[in-house]
């Protein structure tokens, strides 16, 4: 018998800005609930977390809490200015925890909760907040972005800490892995709304493919427009999912192709010189590398060659080196003995955690075009808010001051930014903090697409998994495994390290990817004919081009002298707009149509 809900929101409703954020939401925790929240960056997600917690006032609805019960947040960035100490921290509030018990829990996690809290890095503070909110005992644990900043040894630790905890929680999360592991149903924030499934994050993909078929098959009951409005978007995203399935098999094959080039011994052959293809084609060669600080060897005889193309992930615990190996790579360190080599043609794009160009008080034209209407797009002109729905963004954000931005937001804005740069080098620094799922999709995407070479320093495993040739491993003992594949093969690696006691195996000369999940059989495809299929190819530029022309339509009609100077030249412009929307309205829909043809 299905236990009494201890959270209800009942009919919720909330508006900001004129317009409703939520409207009719209900919502049912149970006492064991493991849920995943699921929603755009911008849907409302941390929004209901603070409605939760009581600390924002809804419009309508009812909210009601089981006498006695204890809702606990851990908010994404937890504010640390008026404490001297992170213990100073965790003991505060009127619900503060015992400090025995946090000093527990922080032992575990390998914190110093005496550290200053000013001085602390983004790591120490997460655990200091994850140590706050585990010793308060809650009945229902609110999670947002739990594992940003975290370590691989701290994640299986919170993963570990969860799957024993005795309470519900909800949480927030980019981690697929992490909510794959925890979850055993899903919320799904969606346009003002939400829908539940039991089922957890492993089946949420699946469902939301679902949900939107459903959709367009009620939508062709409607308006041409709001069909339109309501599905081209979400067409966008089920066809870029697909499209990296693709991808997802061609870097088994690049993987492959690596694998046969690793010797026994787990280092890249660095013996071809005389192939001068391969030799070409290198970008950055390690030899016998090592470098220690403070008589504390942190990398030593490590040799790589990198080649244009690979996709490096680097991975380990917070210490292990990760930031000494990824300077000395990229030249900014000088390692004691061995030599790394880089090619004099490299330039480089590095995309920090920091997130330090988002300056809050610029617009977002100013930070992608510097105030005008046009980018560069690695040597691709591009109008500005053509460039910004590349990125899921609503080009009428194209004056929003990036201090207003939620933190995926200025994430993405980010990424839309450095990718634009000319380069042929993009080093990447924990890309996935703050991003929502969609927009791990679309990096995975524009990360398969980008023809140079590519560092990657994160702790998502799935990411990783989706999008590197190579995994570089530290331990912090100074060695650095070299695993042709992504964090599941490296793991894999230690694994059989440690359940065997021995040294590590061999690795085959060439060897075979990792099979991908079995995709489900595909639904029949009605077969176009050679107009239809050249419409459905051809159409999607055709709408941008249209778009584009209106854009600069209207920035033309935005002079207020025009009509007076030349009003023959502005009733053309106003017919040509005219034209063109209707043009681009009878190709959305023709497109539509030919897309439901296709997806059955």
């Amino acid at each position: 018998m299905a236990l009494p809900p201890i959270l209800s929101w009942e009919k919720l409703g909330l508006q900001q800005g004129g317009r409703w954020l939520f409207q009719g939401l209900d919502l049912h925790v149970g006492p064991r609930d493991r849920l995943a929240l699921i929603g755009r960056n911008g849907a409302g997600k941390t929004t209901l977390f603070r409605m939760i917690m009581d600390q924002t006032e809804a419009d309508r609805g009812e909210r009601k809490v089981k006498p006695g019960t204890r809702i606990v947040v851990l908010e994404q960035e937890p504010d640390f200015a008026d404490f001297d100490t992170l213990m100073d921290f965790a003991l505060s509030g009127i619900d503060a925890p015992a400090a025995h018990e946090v000093e527990a829990i922080a032992g575990q996690l390998g914190i110093d909760m005496a550290t200053s809290a000013e001085s602390a890095s983004g790591g120490e503070r997460r655990r200091a907040a994850i140590a706050r909110a585990l010793a308060m005992d809650p009945d229902l644990l609110l999670m947002d972005e739990p594992t940003n900043h975290l370590d691989l040894a701290a994640i299986d630790w919170l993963e570990d800490w969860l799957t024993r905890y005795k309470g519900a929680f909800i949480v927030i999360s980019h981690d697929r892995t992490f909510l794959k592991r925890l979850t055993n149903a899903t919320l799904w924030l969606d346009r003002g709304t939400i829908r539940r499934k039991d089922v957890g994050f492993g089946g949420y993909e699946a469902w939301e493919e679902q949900v939107y078929a459903e959709e367009a098959r009620a939508a062709d009951r409607l308006d041409a427009k709001l069909k339109l409005e309501a599905h081209w978007l979400e067409r966008g995203v089920t066809a870029r999912r697909k499209r990296n399935q693709g991808r997802l098999e061609a870097l088994y094959k690049m993987r492959a192709q690596r694998a046969a080039m690793i010797t026994p011994g787990a280092t890249a052959k660095l013996g071809l010189e005389a192939d001068s293809d391969n030799k070409s084609k290198s970008v950055i060669v390690a030899d016998k590398v090592s470098k220690a600080f403070e008589n504390r060897k942190i990398i030593k005889d490590f040799s790589l060659r990198i080649q244009r193309g690979d996709r490096i992930g680097i991975v380990g615990s917070n210490g292990a080196g990760k930031t000494t190996l990824l300077k000395l790579l990229t030249g900014e360190l000088e390692p004691d003995s061995g030599s790394v080599t880089i090619a004099r043609t490299l330039t480089g794009v590095m995309i920090d955690q920091q997130r330090s160009l988002m300056q809050p008080g610029k617009s977002v034209r100013e930070v992608l075009a510097e105030g005008g209407d046009w980018i560069d797009v690695r040597g691709v002109r591009k109008h500005v808010q053509g460039y910004l729905k590349e990125f899921l963004f609503d080009p009428g954000l194209v004056d929003t001051k990036v201090g207003t931005l939620s933190g995926g937001e200025r994430s993405r804005l980010l990424l839309a930014r450095e990718f634009a740069r000319k380069s042929n080098l993009l080093v990447l620094d924990e890309p996935t903090n703050d991003l929502d799922l969609e927009t791990l999709d679309l990096l995975q995407e524009v990360i398969a697409d980008y023809d140079g070479t590519v560092l990657i320093v994160s702790h998502d495993r799935d990411f990783l998994d989706r999008t590197v040739t190579i995994t570089l491993g530290l331990d912090g003992s100074g060695t650095v495994d070299i695993v042709a594949g992504g964090y599941e093969d490296w793991e894999a690696r230690r694994m059989s390290r440690t359940v065997s006691g021995k040294p590590k195996p061999k690795l085959p000369e060439a060897a075979p990817p990792p099979a991908p999940t079995p995709a489900p059989p595909a639904p029949k495809i009605a077969k176009l004919s050679y107009k239809d299929q050249r419409d459905y190819d051809q159409l999607p530029a055709r709408i941008e081009e249209l778009e584009l022309a209106i854009l600069r339509g209207e920035e033309i009609l935005s002079d207020p002298d025009l009509f007076t100077a030349d009003p023959q030249r502005f009733a053309n412009i106003s017919k040509g707009i005219e034209n063109a929307r209707s043009e681009k309205e009878a190709a959305e829909e023709r497109w539509l149509g030919l897309a439901e043809l296709v997806e059955g």
